[in-house]
């Protein structure tokens, strides 16, 4: 083993206790802004307080929006004193750039080799400072970041020196030290962008957002926009307490103020304009990102929230991650061993699996073309995947169009058995068996989705205790209208809500009265314990459709696992 030794990321002094996470992070969904505490019910280190500490953690994954977390931490005192990676991180990192950049909250950030890790794991407390970090007898050196050659074009200097305004000239300084971060060699043109930071996570998300709008930010490609955090045109009606929904509101403005299109869907690839094979765009939404790589075969890394709007302003990106062939390649081969005639709740499930086993490396999956994946099946795999894996795609043999017709070879191989498809349900699907609250729409549903609802409950309707929801983009809801799927739906007592999604929804839109959950999300089984308090149980359609009509759901393994 190498002597321990830490690369400096982010510079800066801080000293607190050390407190070592076993697991990747996803700030988002993970951590309260308003404590600093985990609430990933998931996370080996449930409970604990990240404020003021020295924090060692492998990296992060899942959400892009954990930038506008960590900013928020940062921006409310909340924040821990350092962040120390032993693996490459960009959302954690991004965040911390932001609050040194723009508001004078600087966050050391460092990545540590595996001696330096381990060595520090046994630590109670820690001093870092630009040349050290210094834990008891021990002192292990700092290495200074690198100058590395980013190549700039004459344009990149122009903005840079204020050519567009003040505000392209800071969101290109961000771009470029977050692509010097990144290793990136250049900087590379973007076809279009997709916004994730319009979340309300908090006051810190407005005053980014506000702070680029008074600086005169304006966005110079297309620009589509997330799932926001109320419904834009009817929260106050819903009862939303002003003191969350104007400044949500408010955030959502200052983006389209920005040129962003009012889109609010976290499922952009569900648009008419959706990008094509081989167009390297900017998007941020790790279920999006995941999705266009994968499925679509576009190019884009997954862009940390904040990041998002200034390559957005700029239109370029830094040229590393899925923009590179060589990054786009398998580096694992995970074998499903998927059953006859398995539903649409598969593809959850092998997401969430898949996910946890590759960590951050890029996946072929093996064993699912027979089962004839559609867009829907693909759209629920990719977000669960997105939920447990900080890779930025996965390859699906005999099915996304990268997959190629060999095994990458001399890989890390793996399977999924049957049993261990078993196992990962039983823990998803455990929880009370009395529902009182049905969650779709987590990405945001597709009219195929919002069809099959109909057709399920076409003889049933909500029992008087059960309440249903679907999230869904305004394109959709729209066509839902037009046929008659959403009157259908509400007769039946499903309310479809448009602009929000499960990931940002709030009482008393999500009902106050709620405190189990039925899904048939693998990304809402997973984020929603911590981020509504409640019990949130992953279900097939039919078991959703159950807990509707009669108000149960008892924890049950799938036909086709049983």
């Amino acid at each position: 083993m190498s002597d321990p030794a830490a690369l400096s990321i982010l510079t800066g002094s801080a000293e607190g206790p050390v407190i070592v996470l076993t697991e990747a992070l996803s700030f988002w969904g993970g951590v309260d802004p308003a404590s600093g505490r985990i609430i990933d019910v998931h996370h080996p280190q449930h409970g604990a307080c990240l404020t003021a500490a020295v924090v060692l953690l492998p990296t992060s994954r899942g959400s892009c929006s954990g930038s506008g977390v960590v900013l928020e931490l940062a921006l409310a005192g909340k924040a821990p004193a350092a962040l120390l990676f032993s693996e490459a991180e960009d959302v954690a990192t991004l965040g911390a750039l932001v609050a040194g950049e723009m508001f004078a909250r600087p966050m050391p950030v460092l990545r540590l080799n595996r001696a330096a890790f381990a060595t520090l794991e046994a630590a109670r407390f820690a001093r870092v400072t630009p040349e050290a970090i210094e834990a008891g007898e021990v002192a292990i050196p700092v290495v200074p970041p690198q100058e590395r050659a980013l190549a700039l074009t004459d344009r990149d200097r122009a903005v840079l020196d204020g050519a567009d305004g003040a505000g392209a000239a800071q969101a290109m300084r961000i771009l470029v030290a977050m692509a010097r971060q990144q290793g990136a060699a250049a900087l590379t043109d973007v076809t279009c962008a997709h916004i994730d930071g319009c979340i309300y996570a908090g006051p810190a998300n407005l005053v980014f957002a506000e702070a680029m709008e008074k600086l005169g930010a304006r966005v110079r490609v297309p620009t589509t926009m997330n799932a926001i955090s109320v419904d834009r045109a009817n929260w106050q009606e819903q009862g939303v307490a002003p003191g969350f929904g104007d400044p949500a509101a408010r955030l959502a403005d200052a983006y389209v103020r920005m040129g962003c299109r009012p889109t609010f869907t976290c499922a952009p690839y569900l648009l008419e304009n959706a990008p094509g094979y081989g167009e390297p765009i900017g998007w941020s939404e790790s279920n999006a990102v995941i999705f266009a790589n994968s499925v679509l075969g576009a190019r884009t890394a997954k862009h940390p929230d904040f990041l998002d709007l200034c390559i957005a302003v700029t239109g370029r990106a830094p040229r590393v991650g899925p923009y590179v062939d060589s990054e786009r390649q398998a580096r694992l081969v995970i074998d499903i061993d998927a059953p006859e005639g398995a539903g649409a709740a598969l593809w959850p499930l092998v997401g969430y699996l898949a996910g946890e086993i590759a960590q951050d490396r890029i996946p072929l999956l093996t064993g699912l073309a027979e089962a004839k994946p559609g867009r829907d099946d693909l759209k629920a795999l990719c977000a669960a995947f997105g939920t447990t894996s900080a890779a930025p795609m996965l390859h699906i043999e005999g099915v996304t169009p990268e997959a190629g017709t060999e095994r990458p070879a001399e890989v890390p191989r793996f399977r999924i058995s049957r049993a261990d498809l078993a196992s990962g349900w039983r823990r998803l699907n455990d929880g009370p068996e009395a529902i009182d609250l049905v969650a779709i729409g987590s990405p945001h549903a597709s009219l195929e989705e919002c069809r099959a609802l109909a057709a399920a409950l076409a003889d049933g309707h909500a029992h008087a205790e059960v309440s249903a929801i679907i999230t869904a983009g305004r394109q959709v809801i729209a066509q839902a209208e037009r046929e008659g799927i959403r009157a259908r739906l509400s007769a039946r007592g499903v309310a479809m809500v448009p602009d929000l999604c499960w990931c940002s929804i709030t009482r008393p839109v999500f009902p106050e009265t709620a405190r189990t959950v039925m899904t048939d999300s693998g990304k809402y089984a997973h984020y929603g314990p911590g981020l509504s308090g409640c019990a949130v149980r992953l279900g097939t359609l039919e078991d959703c459709v159950t807990a509707l009509t009669e108000g149960r759901a008892p924890p049950r393994l799938p036909d086709w696992l049983a």
